[in-house]
């Protein structure tokens, strides 16, 4: 039961992949989510349904509106001149900071471009590429030192996705310049 209930899953999420595949030519957004999938941890499906949960990403003027849309931005308890942070606020879109979340994990394993990678940007101008880069040399590195300091795994992660959310903005951003 317990195989058959796997290969059932398999191939239910490889027909879903399909249609996605299939309907993402006729999507306007169609280009942002090609681009996205140049940052590591974020493939096709992922990339897909970020965009589809956040809509147009140009109508956030810079990236921290973007982070505070997500949720990945600290809590504030403030009065006067005591200003206390907390945990993130968790406000916005959940599905999208999960997704966000999720491609986080895979920043701590050290900077590099796999095959498949390389095959997701060969087809993206090169500022795209330079941009999904200079994150992944940055978000590693920052997952590493924030390891280091003994922080809970799931804070790092954390930490890292909200960071990844200003690289998503960058790029969209870009990509809004070069067709628009």
């Amino acid at each position: 039961d317990y195989i058959a209930a796997v290969e059932v899953a398999a191939a239910r999420r490889d027909r879903l992949t399909a249609q996605i595949e299939a309907m993402l030519p006729d999507w306007t957004l169609a280009p942002v989510v090609a681009a996205l999938q140049t940052l590591r941890g974020m493939a096709l499906v992922n990339a897909a349904t970020l965009i589809a949960e956040m809509g147009d990403l140009s109508r956030f003027a810079n990236p921290r509106q973007l982070m505070a849309y997500l949720g990945l931005v600290p809590s504030e308890h403030s009065s006067g001149t005591s200003v206390k942070r907390g945990g993130i606020t968790k406000a916005g879109n959940r599905a999208a900071r999960r997704l966000l979340i999720e491609a986080a994990w895979s920043y701590r394993f050290p900077a590099r471009l796999s095959r498949e990678l390389l095959l997701r940007q060969e087809s993206q101008p090169k500022p795209i590429r330079d941009i999904a880069w200079k994150g992944q040399l940055r978000l590693c590195a920052r997952y590493r030192r924030l390891a280091r300091s003994s922080k809970p795994a799931n804070v790092v992660t954390t930490a890292i996705a909200r960071e990844l959310s200003g690289f998503v903005w960058a790029i969209a951003q870009q990509v809004t310049v070069t067709t628009g």
